[in-house]
């Protein structure tokens, strides 16, 4: 589904990436985790065409997306929710749902996808005329994956979906990205400062460290690690 081979970016003259390749399969959570500053958020914006890589190349469901923008990555089914969903909130529910049909694969099936999306979170359906900057932390996460579910995606890139939010509701989000997996099939490449959740949620997990992949395995794997047991869980 998603290749990323050899992949270096950054911000003006400061690199942040550097040599990272990583696969996502189909159906698959691959969740990236790593202290603050190591690169995760760089490395989705990379991938989703919203930051130019500067070498490497991105491979999605067969073809070469490295130089294409974000809006036409989207069209392809990659589609990213931004850490905190980045919600208008002087807008509807319904009105920034609409919004996430931008492309006009995704606009023409436009009522489908909305009906859909209020079956999977009916909380929205009830909310649907409420301004969004009134939901509580948990129901604006909801939104901005919905929003992402009206592009109709193949892959779902998450940036830091826990945070900010309290503990009952980390575990209601996370329930939430398994269940879409589920029954979906969708792909989800996951950035999480919360390594425990992030490495029981997926079937493979990589740790991020001053932009360069520092441990690739399996989630489990990962949490029996002492290293990162150690560096990143505070066992």
């Amino acid at each position: 589904m998603l290749r990323v081979e050899s992949l270096g970016s950054g911000y003006g003259e400061l690199p942040v990436l550097a040599g990272i390749t990583l696969k996502v399969g189909s159906g698959e959570i691959v969740s990236v985790v790593g202290a603050n500053g190591a690169g995760k958020t760089t490395l989705l914006l990379t991938i989703g065409g919203h930051l130019r890589a500067r070498s490497g190349r991105v491979v999605f469901d067969g073809h070469d997306i490295t130089r294409l923008p974000a809006h036409a990555a989207a069209a392809r089914g990659l589609v990213m929710v931004p850490e905190g969903g980045r919600l208008f909130p002087f807008m509807t529910v319904l009105e920034n749902l609409e919004l996430g049909a931008y492309h006009p694969s995704a606009r023409a099936r436009q009522q489908e996808s909305l009906d859909e999306v209020m079956r999977l979170f009916p909380i929205l359906a009830e909310r649907r005329t409420q301004l969004a900057g009134r939901l509580s932390g948990g129901e604006r996460q909801m939104c901005a994956v919905a929003r992402a579910l009206m592009a109709r995606p193949k892959l779902l890139m998450l940036d830091e979906p826990s945070l900010g939010l309290a503990p009952i509701i980390v575990d209601k989000v996370f329930d939430m990205v398994r269940e879409l997996v589920r029954t979906k099939g969708l792909s989800v490449l996951l950035v999480e400062q919360n390594v425990g959740n992030a490495l029981r949620l997926c079937e493979r997990g990589c740790i991020i460290e001053h932009g360069r992949i520092l441990k690739m395995a399996r989630g489990e794997d990962l949490l029996r690690d002492p290293d990162v047991q150690r560096s990143y869980m505070g066992l």
